[in-house]
């Protein structure tokens, strides 16, 4: 069987993942590093592919043409958007948007579709949509999911699971209005750096693909402060959500 490739950004995000990985074997190319094995029985291929979208695009296309994955997925933390989700919370992405892309005009700027505008490549639509039946299935292997509440915190509240839009764009969000009007434009349950990127290389090949995030931060004025305290909890969540998800992917 084809492998699944699962990206991440940053090393905490990839160790969960790398260190209980099966007869390993380690390859570089484009300056990332590439771990082929077995986990939980299934083939898999993990890589770090580093922050932004340009990372994301080069690590994705490596993934199925060198290493032809059959699904490509991104594993790691997102700052949260919608008021509703906590810190710990796990989205795991229907749609995909760049929020970063699109036209500047003086009524101020536009998102787009990434690669078009509407006066020289006319595009209906925003974003991309994830494989419905993959999806489904996804919600169903993780139906009894049950996490446990942060360490960090003092809330005994456990984490949930959420299913929404996850934006991308190549800025770190640590801003309240910014964040507010994230979510209000464009109905963003979180944001990220890569995850959209990795799906417009994952659709140009008619491959599938898998955005999971776990919040470490609520993309407001402490999330500097707060992705350093709760990134190993939340990142370890993502992981675990991966691993569970792998016999049905």
């Amino acid at each position: 069987m084809s492998p699944v490739g699962v990206l991440c950004a940053i090393p905490q995000e990839l160790a969960y993942l790398a260190d209980n990985l099966i007869a390993p074997e380690i390859s570089e190319a484009a300056g990332m590093r590439f771990h082929t094995g077995r986990l939980d029985g299934a083939p898999v291929v993990l890589a770090q592919a580093g922050m932004g979208k340009v990372n994301a695009a080069i690590a994705s296309t490596l993934l199925i043409e060198r290493f032809g994955c059959r699904l490509v997925l991104f594993s790691g933390i997102a700052g949260g958007l919608d008021p509703d989700l906590a810190v710990g919370d796990v989205v795991i992405a229907d749609h995909v948007v760049q929020h970063d892309a699109g036209y500047h005009s003086e009524a101020g700027f536009t998102v787009y579709q990434a690669g078009h505008l509407p006066f020289f490549s006319p595009h209906e639509g925003l974003g991309l949509m994830a494989d419905a039946t993959l999806l489904a299935r996804v919600q169903g292997a993780l139906a009894d999911l049950a996490l446990a509440p942060l360490a960090a915190t003092d809330s005994p509240r456990p984490p949930r699971l959420h299913v929404g839009r996850v934006l991308t764009g190549d800025q770190f969000i640590g801003s309240e209005s910014l964040r507010e009007r994230l979510f209000r434009e464009l109905g963003g349950a979180a944001v990220e750096m890569e995850g959209a990127a990795m799906a417009q290389v994952c659709a140009a090949f008619g491959v599938p693909w898998l955005v999971i995030r776990a919040l470490s931060d609520l993309a407001g004025a402490q999330s500097h402060f707060d992705f350093r305290l709760f990134l190993e909890e939340v990142a370890l969540s993502s992981a675990l959500i991966v691993r569970r998800l792998l016999p049905v992917l």
